[in-house]
């Protein structure tokens, strides 16, 4: 299969998958990146680390990721297959809601749905928190900015910012790698 073919494929059923939003998929991501294309962990955190500091939406790092599997063309068809499936099945879905209106049931599936939302969004970060706390390093600067996030209310690109350049003075200074 050729490379296009399996990039569209694949964006294209986490497309579908993105329930909650595309944190959602993340692991799924992650795993079918490092069998299928050769994209290690490492440059998974790193790419997806971009992608929330790029402004506009975070899931817009998809296209880094076909970038570097097939060029420009690659970046071309994961725009496509992971934003278009996506977005026609929520212009269905959200047509259909607004046709059923006030139902009692309406209130239960938005119930239902609201924890699984949740914990394939936990799942996300998980996968990436695991591929990106790698030492002791990692983890004190996490621990925090998660500190600094929750206490204060500095804009969270600053403390994204500012623990990289931390965590590279540190890593410069004492040789920690």
């Amino acid at each position: 299969m050729s490379a296009l073919l399996q990039l569209a494929t694949t964006f294209g059923m986490l497309s579908v998958l993105a329930v909650g939003g595309g944190t959602a998929v993340l692991p799924e991501m992650q795993t079918i990146l490092a069998q299928r294309f050769d994209i290690d962990h490492t440059a998974f955190v790193h790419i997806y680390s971009l992608g929330q500091l790029a402004p506009g939406p975070n899931m817009m790092m998809v296209l880094v990721f076909g970038f570097q599997i097939a060029g420009l063309l690659g970046a071309g068809v994961v725009l496509l297959s992971f934003f278009i499936p996506s977005s026609i099945l929520c212009l269905a879905v959200g047509r259909l809601w607004n046709k059923i209106g006030e139902r009692p049931w309406r209130r239960s599936v938005q119930s239902a749905l609201e924890p699984i939302a949740i914990g394939l969004m936990c799942s996300g970060v998980y996968a990436v928190a695991k591929a990106a706390l790698v030492g002791p390093l990692t983890i004190g600067l996490a621990i925090v900015v998660f500190g600094l996030l929750l206490r204060t209310r500095i804009n969270p690109v600053y403390l994204i910012l500012g623990a990289g350049a931390s965590g590279a003075l540190i890593m410069h200074l004492t040789g920690i790698r």
